[in-house]
């Protein structure tokens, strides 16, 4: 029987106006699908004119302007409910979910549903539930003890990934994916008999501890950030859709 890390996945990936979930919007957004390690990939791209000033320190991340999005990006409400229902198609299928930090780009997610379309993310679940497997969660709780950053890209250098364009959508996605896959083949003798259901419900579990572990060190260090415990997604906020 083929493991999860060598059978078919979905990746997903935002780029946004910033790093607020509440407020901030996505302006791009792929969806990438992979039938087996070393298949041909297939991208689903989506351009977004948000409608709110594109800050200059996003463009500077990711490249796009405000200008290039509103004259190339199509309006967010139809492109929600269309990357919504690709995800939904995707869990149908039984194909994993990457997510790299998911609690950022699905709550963005759910919240420009939220903003848009009056409707939430999980509302596309209901009958077939989403599993997202997270590299981010995945090696922080497989290799927990290893010193220096675990960014997208730090985790491509680290398992070996080729990273071409980052912070492009498309890109990110595909690289989150092989590395998903690359952990799995690393820590194996731990993943290989779990399936994506319990390793979804166990990276819940890790998130939250680790989630712990930084709010004690802020908390040492006499600094005030909280840190939200929630994943893959964080609970709606009443002014979300504001």
């Amino acid at each position: 029987m083929t493991c999860w890390y060598e059978g078919p996945l979905a990746a997903f990936d935002t780029e946004t106006t910033g790093v607020d979930v509440e407020t901030d919007r996505i302006v791009s957004a792929a969806v990438v699908v992979q039938d087996a390690p070393g298949s041909r990939p297939r991208v689903t791209r989506w351009l977004v004119n948000p409608g709110v000033p594109v800050p200059e320190g996003a463009t500077a991340v990711h490249g796009l302007t405000e200008e290039h999005l509103q004259r190339n990006g199509r309006w967010p409400s139809p492109v929600m409910e269309e990357i919504a229902r690709e995800l939904g198609e995707q869990a149908a299928a039984g194909r994993p979910l990457v997510v790299m930090n998911a609690p950022f780009d699905l709550t963005l997610l759910d919240r420009e549903l939220r903003r848009h379309r009056a409707s939430s993310l999980g509302h596309w679940f209901e009958s077939t539930p989403l599993l997202v497997l997270d590299p981010r969660v995945l090696d922080k709780h497989l290799d927990r003890y290893r010193k220096g950053r675990r960014t997208l890209t730090d985790l491509c250098a680290h398992y070996g990934v080729v990273l071409d364009g980052a912070h492009d959508a498309g890109a990110d996605a595909l690289a989150a994916m092989e590395v998903v896959r690359a952990v799995g083949r690393r820590f194996a003798a731990r993943l290989e008999r779990l399936s994506p259901a319990e390793l979804h419900t166990l990276q819940a579990v890790w998130h939250a501890a680790q989630a712990r572990g930084l709010q004690a060190w802020f908390a040492r260090s006499g600094s005030e950030e909280a840190v939200d415990p929630a994943w893959p997604l964080r609970p709606g906020l009443s002014a979300a859709a504001a």
